[in-house]
């Protein structure tokens, strides 16, 4: 790539600028204006009303470092960071890199998580990110990982100068959106793309008193598909009353954001883009956290705000965008073509142009787990799934199926069909439709086998035990 290729098609307009605001375990569901009744999001509300939001959107690793490394390289995590504490290679082409030449500023604040930090190594809220594994970002102030929100501490470095490793003042969600805020000061007069990257509202759940306060767990509205097993409930009302206050924070913050882009003039000029590295179950179908193909977990909020909001093609997107999507469909927000090494789509043509070329569009998510935590109650195997733009998810373990779930009718995964002997024509077409992306994508996972009327291909010891039943029941 060089610069005459990222040269401006429209250089009497200045390019757009771009914000990245990410949170940490924010799972879809968990917003006012999608139906909670436990929480009050009016800033992201207006977000989804104002602007584009992906209903629909995934991230197919639901696990910080792997969701990051994709988010930021647009390659898919057995291809970039693989699993928890992995190092992303600081030779992978980043997001930072294509704006980087066309003259953006570009500015990472907040968790990083991508250095490979070990947790038995002590806290990686102390952890010092080599400078060369920062992205290339021209300022990046931030911390590997951290987990407390009230004892933040960062470092890096602020274009030429170095950040010595300070603890930031309050509480995390507040502080690292004031450092936005900075640089949103000092480079409003140039193109910019900033991403302000906050823990919370991953656990510990501890939100300032001021939103604590409006959540009593004995109040909350727990998910149909939570079970009625009293130390699941107990877990999940505690653990909620302080995920919303946090989600609530972040909503405040979020709008602090725009009221900012606003008063200085760089609304119309700026994209505001909302999401999360993966959601949290709270309790859904027996799980905490993350690292599991169910909609709590990997399901994540996704909205565009702001820029020539009167240009948007679309309000209501209902493809399945993926973790891979987000680096292109931000580049293609300011018209710079992606690095050949990019794997993801660019939904930034859902603004830029009129109509998409259907047959372009993904019509499934790729979802994976290649090396799974082992901790938390969570799937301990690798496995690999899609969740297709018409409703329905497939799942499956190394030769094995594991879900298949209609989520038009069953939005609350209720009614596993993988082992259902009449789901076998859905089965063996969603298998068939993940084959091509574990091939499309250059992975090597073993899935299931079926024959042409989709019934399993069995080991040989089950199929003779198949024939001696038929032998002796004819």
């Amino acid at each position: 790539m060089n610069r005459q290729e990222l040269a401006n098609p429209y250089p009497e307009k200045k390019r757009p600028n771009v914000i990245w605001y990410i949170v940490d375990q924010m799972r879809a569901q968990a917003m006012s204006h999608v139906g909670d009744p436990n929480v009050n999001t009016p800033n992201l509300d207006r977000m989804m009303i104002d602007g584009i939001h992906f209903q629909n959107a995934c991230m197919g690793f639901p696990l910080c470092c792997p969701a990051r490394a994709s988010m930021v390289t647009s390659m898919y995590p057995h291809k970039s960071v693989p699993g928890h504490e992995f190092k992303l290679d600081p030779k992978l082409t980043t997001i930072a890199d294509p704006f980087n030449e066309a003259g953006y500023h570009t500015a990472w604040i907040g968790k990083w998580h991508l250095d490979g930090w070990h947790e038995e190594n002590g806290r990686g809220g102390w952890c010092i990110t080599d400078p060369e594994h920062r992205g290339r970002f021209k300022t990046w102030i931030g911390y590997e990982n951290n987990n407390s929100q009230w004892d933040c501490w960062v470092h890096g470095h602020d274009e030429e100068r170095t950040v010595d490793h300070y603890q930031l003042p309050g509480h995390e969600t507040d502080a690292l959106t004031d450092l936005l805020l900075e640089q949103i000061d000092r480079h409003q007069h140039e193109n910019f793309f900033h991403v302000c990257s906050v823990q919370p509202p991953h656990d510990p759940y501890s939100a300032p008193e001021e939103y604590a306060a409006r959540h009593n767990p004995a109040d909350l509205t727990l998910r149909p598909n939570v079970p009625s097993i009293p130390k699941v409930e107990e877990s999940a009302r505690k653990n909620l009353a302080g995920y919303y206050a946090l989600i609530e924070q972040i909503d405040a913050n979020v709008g602090r954001v725009m009221n900012h882009l606003k008063k200085l003039g760089l609304m119309d000029n700026t994209y505001l883009m909302f999401f999360s590295d993966h959601g949290d179950h709270m309790g859904s179908h027996g799980h905490t956290h993350k690292m599991t193909p169910y909609e709590e977990s990997i399901r994540v909020p996704f909205m565009i705000w702001g820029g020539q909001r009167y240009h948007y093609f679309s309000q209501r997107v209902s493809h399945v965008s993926n973790h891979v999507d987000m680096a292109p469909t931000t580049l293609g927000l300011c018209e710079i073509p992606c690095p050949e090494s990019f794997e993801g789509f660019d939904y930034g043509r859902l603004i830029r142009e009129k109509r998409l070329n259907s047959a372009e569009v993904p019509e499934e998510a790729y979802l994976q787990s290649v090396v799974p935590t082992q901790h938390h109650p969570s799937i301990d195997l690798p496995w690999r799934g899609i969740a297709t733009r018409d409703g329905w998810k497939y799942v499956a373990l190394e030769g094995q199926p594991l879900m298949l779930f209609n989520l038009n009718e069953d939005p609350y995964e209720q009614r596993n069909l993988a082992l259902h002997a009449h789901s076998r024509k859905k089965r063996k077409e969603m298998n068939d439709r993940l084959q091509v992306w574990i091939n499309k994508t250059d992975d090597t996972f073993k899935l299931p086998e079926f024959d042409a009327e989709g019934k399993p291909c069995l080991t040989e010891t089950v199929t003779e035990a198949f024939k001696e039943k038929a032998n002796w029941m004819s």
